[in-house]
């Protein structure tokens, strides 16, 4: 696990890429955590039509499935980059182990979620609280889980969320008194936990080391 801190987007993209490109057989798994500075990012489905006015934030395409959603501080960021056939996943029950960490995590704060039919990611309600899009390269996942913890909501109206016109968005700290809201360090280490044990692993430990070179600072 490498907690990489608040980074733009095309840096991150840019270094998931070389870093699947780069590993080997032997490789071991990782999963990057970190937020982004506010972006939006078409997914290889995307339509300019769902864009209704981004302004000055920018509009990145990205090599994952899906249409546009929001990135922005105070949104949790996981992205497995992680060998599905070691692990006995395909690509389904990978997007079910992202779903169900988020479920879990968020009944452990008395939160009840659940799924949509035909519509990857997960609800409270008829709000969407989580998205995910993955890309399977060289028998790798990139990308990955977005979970809404405490953000600026505002930028979602900017666009149709994931290709849906009128879909609300709601987050963690709309649901919670404000007493209750977990920490940011908190939350992501819950989640991580959770996710570690839906993967199959027996835990996770936090990578050491220069990462990429400082190539993510931008």
């Amino acid at each position: 696990m490498r907690e990489l801190g608040l980074r733009s987007y095309p840096a991150v993209f840019a270094a998931m890429r070389r870093w699947v490109d780069a590993a080997g057989p032997e490789t071991p798994d990782e999963i990057w955590t970190l937020e982004h500075r506010p972006v939006y990012t078409q997914g290889q489905a995307g339509r300019a039509e769902h864009l209704l006015a981004p302004g000055d934030i920018p509009v990145v395409a990205a090599d994952r499935g899906g249409q546009v959603t929001y990135h922005g501080p105070g949104q949790l960021i996981f992205y497995p980059l992680v060998r599905l056939r070691p692990l006995g996943l395909d690509v389904r029950r990978l997007v079910s182990a992202l779903e169900q960490t988020v479920i879990d995590w968020l009944a452990e704060l008395g939160i009840a979620a659940g799924l949509r039919e035909r519509a990857p990611g997960v609800y409270v309600g008829d709000a969407k609280i989580a998205s995910l899009g993955l890309r399977i390269r060289k028998g790798r996942s990139y990308h990955g889980l977005a979970v809404n913890l405490n953000m600026d909501l505002e930028p979602f109206v900017r666009i149709n969320p994931c290709g849906y016109a009128g879909l609300r968005i709601t987050q963690v700290a709309d649901l919670l008194p404000p007493e209750c809201l977990p920490a940011v360090d908190a939350a992501r280490r819950r989640l991580l936990d959770h996710l570690a044990r839906r993967l199959g692993y027996t835990g996770w430990y936090a990578a050491s080391g220069i990462w990429m070179s400082g190539e993510c600072d931008e």
